[in-house]
């Protein structure tokens, strides 16, 4: 406990310095923990890909959509498992501010292409029989508080033929993540063919196509063949795998995992060389403490272990109240960015990691100080003032 005290009582010798100093290192764990979140959202969904799938769009644009035909034709191509379909509807609830995922799919095929959903067997009767239902995924039950049975309407981006632009749908289930996997629940589902039949304009077609090959080992072969079989045509095809189309379209916004990695590089650098003269400025101006300190019994290795202590605790303080800062600011930011980025929410490896870098930093930023204190010769410590 004494080594204790003598660790907080000198923290507090320069105020100011050290909260100054704390600042800029809970600044620093800003950045690390906001900027990590971003790349966490931008990648998670390249995670998430299954190997064996392929996704069809049109080669010249994402927002040109596909004739409905080609749903059969890309099913009789030999290798291919399943095939379904998505389209993006771009809604909002009730103010622009609540946008979130939307897609008009075929409610089977759909759920059935992607086995790490869970929809209860009734609540999948209820919506099939239903054609204004739709599903919604446990996060959007969170946010607004929807439950089964409420009537949600949307406005969206697309005119019915009757000239509204506000959709209404019934919530007839809630899907879940299957134990143990990661899903993104942040996504409504209704059905495709209400959607196409009501909409006033692009009937008979659909936004991409989603197919399950029989092994991973065939799918560049089926891709080529998909692209070739729509080749020359009004609507010609770009087919790749769902992981290299995921990182494709992360990729529009920047390498974000170089940018990342660059700024945050930086940051640290710089906290380095903050945190670093500090430390060696305290120890500076207490070398005559010190070797008092070892004049009286106190061994060289205490010397350290204290102004290692010191400056870990500096570190610590300051990197986990920037976890926890960051943590508040994600959280509040959470519900206007899931619509664009339904993966941003702070992973629990942040916190981990941020502690982690927190005490490595105060380590390196206190050692060699520390390694001077031990080191110090008495004789020529008590002749300096």
């Amino acid at each position: 406990m004494a080594y204790l005290y003598f660790v907080w009582r000198n923290l507090l010798r320069k105020k100011t310095r050290t909260l100054l100093t704390v600042l800029s290192i809970v600044v620093a764990f800003i950045l690390y923990a906001a900027l990590g979140t971003l790349n966490y959202a931008f990648s998670m969904g390249v995670d998430l890909a299954g190997a064996d799938r392929l996704i069809t769009i049109h080669k010249t644009s994402l927002i040109q959509q596909l004739p409905y035909s080609y749903v059969n034709k890309v099913r009789s191509v030999e290798g291919v498992a399943d095939v379904t379909h998505a389209t993006w509807f771009g809604g909002y609830y009730q103010d622009p501010k609540n946008q979130f995922p939307q897609f008009p799919v075929v409610a089977e095929e759909y759920f059935a292409m992607y086995d790490t959903v869970v929809l209860p067997p009734e609540q999948m009767e209820a919506w099939r029989k239903n054609r204004l239902g739709a599903v919604v995924g446990r996060s959007l039950v969170e946010r607004f508080g929807w439950k089964v049975g409420d009537r949600v309407p949307l406005k969206a981006l697309y005119d019915k033929k009757d000239g509204e632009r506000v959709w209404e749908f019934v919530i007839e289930g809630i899907y879940e993540a299957r134990e143990g996997q990661v899903v993104d629940t942040s996504t409504m589902f209704f059905h495709y063919d209400y959607f196409d039949e009501a909409r006033a304009f692009g009937e008979g077609t659909v936004g991409w196509l989603i197919l399950r090959v029989d092994s991973p080992e065939v799918a560049n072969r089926v891709a080529d063949e998909i692209d070739m079989l729509f080749a020359n045509s009004s609507a010609e095809t770009k087919t790749s795998t769902e992981k290299v189309f995921v990182e494709s379209f992360a990729k529009q916004f920047g390498d974000i995992g170089a940018i990342v990695s660059a700024i945050l590089a930086a940051v640290f650098f710089t906290m380095l060389l903050v945190a670093g003269n500090t430390m060696a400025q305290s120890v500076r101006e207490r070398i005559p403490e010190l070797a008092v300190m070892k004049t009286i019994g106190f061994s060289g290795a205490s010397i350290l272990l204290m102004v290692l202590a010191e400056s870990i605790l500096l570190a610590v303080a300051g990197g986990l109240t920037g976890v926890g800062l960051a943590w508040l600011f994600i959280s509040g930011a959470q519900a206007n960015l899931q619509a664009f980025l339904p993966g941003f929410a702070m992973p629990t490896s942040i916190v981990f990691s941020g502690a982690l870098l927190s005490v490595a930093l105060g380590f390196v930023t206190g050692i060699f100080p520390a390694l001077q204190g031990m080191r110090l010769s008495i004789v020529s410590a008590l002749g300096r003032r």
